[in-house]
C-alpha cells in the first residue's frame, strides 16, 4: 500500500505491507531511498508487514524547504502507521537516525537493527585509506565541476563496491538501481536546514533495547569502528558481519540478510 504523509510541509512518500504494532520500520541510506528494502518488502509478504518512506531530498517525497527534524519525520509516519511501538532497522545514515530517535523516544521503539550504520558525534578521523583519499579527491572535483554523473560513479564504487574494490564489483540491475537512486538525490532540492539531535556517540549505554548491528566487511574501516564501538556499548547488542558486501548488504545479498534478520526478530523477547 503506497500512502502519502504530512510531516511539516513535506509530503512523505510511505509504504506500508500491513498494519501491526511493533514490526519492522526500514530507514534508508544516504545514497539511496526505498526502493533499496525492495527485497525486504517482497520478503514481508511471507513474513511480516514492514514500513518504509522515502527521507526528505529522496525517492518520491515532496517538499518545501524549511527547518525540519528527521525525528519528527519518523514519528509523523510511525502515528500516521498506528505504530505506538517499531522496530528501527537503519542503514547507514538511516542507522544514524534509528540511534537518534531511539534516544529521543526510547518508549516508541521494540529493538534496533543497525547496518553500517553511522553514529553522530563520532570522533573525526585523521588517517584514511589512500584508496578513500583518491575517490574522495575525485568526488571533490566532479563536484566542483558540476558533473553530477560522474559524482554517482564515483559514489558507487565507494559505497555499493567498497572502498578499493574493482570499479563495478556491483553490476547490473543492483548497480543501475543504485545509480538511480543516489542520482536522484544527488539533483534534489536542498530540503533546508536539519534540526541537529544530541550526538548518540557517548550515549550508546543508554539504549536499553535489544540491537543487532550488521556491517559488510568490504565497508570502510571506520563504519567497522563504528559497529565495534556500538556493539560494545549498547547493553543488549551483537555484531554480525556480512561477508561479500559493503555498504547496502540488505541489497547485495538480500536473502542471507533477510535471514539474519529473520532469526534475529523471532528470537526477540
Amino acid at each position: 500500500m503506497h500512502l502519502t504523509m504530512p510531516s511539516g510541509q513535506a509530503q512523505l512518500a510511505v509504504r506500508s505491507s500491513g498494519s501491526r504494532d511493533g514490526l519492522p520500520l526500514l530507514l534508508h541510506a544516504g545514497v539511496a531511498d526505498q526502493r533499496a528494502w525492495a527485497a525486504q518488502v517482497k520478503h514481508s509478504q511471507t513474513a511480516h508487514p514492514v514500513v518504509t518512506f522515502d527521507q526528505r531530498g529522496y525517492g518520491e517525497t515532496m517538499l518545501t524547504p524549511e527547518p525540519y527534524s528527521l525525528a519528527k519525520d519518523v514519528l509523523a509516519v510511525m502515528n500516521a502507521t498506528g505504530l505506538e511501538q517499531a522496530v528501527l532497522v537503519g542503514n547507514s545514515k538511516g542507522g544514524r537516525l534509528a540511534l537518534d530517535f531511539t534516544l529521543a523516544h526510547p518508549e516508541r521503539v521494540r529493538a534496533l537493527v543497525l547496518i553500517g550504520t553511522a553514529l553522530s558525534g563520532s570522533p573525526r578521523l585523521t588517517q584514511w585509506p589512500p584508496e578513500v583519499l583518491r575517490l574522495d579527491e575525485q568526488m571533490d572535483a566532479a563536484l566542483e565541476a558540476g558533473d553530477l554523473d560522474r559524482l554517482n560513479e564515483l559514489e558507487a564504487q565507494l559505497w555499493l563496491d567498497g572502498p578499493g574494490r574493482s570499479a563495478g564489483r556491483v553490476s547490473g540491475p543492483l548497480r543501475e538501481l543504485f545509480l538511480e537512486m543516489n542520482g536522484k538525490a544527488l539533483k534534489a532540492e536542498n530540503p533546508g536546514d536539519e534540526t541537529e539531535p544530541e550526538p548518540a556517540y557517548p550515549r550508546l549505554n543508554d539504549i536499553k533495547v535489544p540491537t543487532l548491528l550488521v556491517v559488510g566487511d568490504l565497508d570502510l574501516p571506520s563504519i567497522h569502528e563504528n559497529s565495534e564501538h556500538a556493539a560494545r556499548s549498547i547493553p543488549d547488542a551483537s555484531l554480525h558481519v556480512m561477508p561479500g558486501t559493503a555498504r547496502l548488504p540488505q541489497l547485495e545479498q538480500p536473502e542471507s540478510f533477510n535471514a539474519v534478520l529473520e532469526a534475529w526478530l523471532k528470537a526477540l523477547p
